[in-house]
């Protein structure tokens, strides 16, 4: 199952540069690290960053399991990285991919805010539960389509 957690961890910040010009790391590098210090802290399935520097995560551990991880990699987190801004067409199509997961057995998934990830366990109580994720990982498999709409091909 693919989600998008985030988008955006891209910056337009000028690239560290050592005093022989050499780059001694990038944007992708850091968040590169990010991603490895997650992984190392309880979320064993998180990617590194695609080519455009987003995170394409599918939901795999409880809503504490990952913010703890988060939590313990916050200085090495580019910013923007676990946000998701959307076009009024990808927001139309994160609706409709809402009420499909609903409408699949995850009767709490509630509607995506702008700027958020699609699929935020946070607002999922039932993810929580014993079974909670397997419910959620089935139903957004079952709405894969709506979900790469709505993810825009990130």
């Amino acid at each position: 199952m693919v989600a998008l957690v985030g988008a955006g961890c891209g910056s337009n910040a000028p690239t560290e540069t050592g005093t022989a010009g050499n780059k001694t790391a990038t944007d992708r590098d850091k968040a590169v690290k990010f991603a490895e210090c997650v992984r190392e802290n309880g979320v064993g399935d998180f990617p590194d960053p695609n080519a455009k520097g987003e995170f394409v995560y599918g939901v795999s551990v409880t809503p504490a399991v990952f913010q703890k991880a988060v939590d313990a990699c916050k200085d090495l987190q580019p910013p923007g990285s676990l946000s998701a801004e959307r076009s009024p067409e990808q927001q139309s199509a994160g609706l409709r991919f809402a009420q499909c997961v609903r409408e699949n057995g995850v009767k709490d998934f509630p509607d995506p805010v702008d700027g958020e990830p699609l699929i935020n366990t946070y607002r999922i109580p039932s993810s929580n539960q014993p079974g909670g994720m397997t419910i959620l990982n089935a139903a957004t498999r079952k709405c894969r389509d709506l979900l790469a709409e709505a993810a825009a091909g990130r």
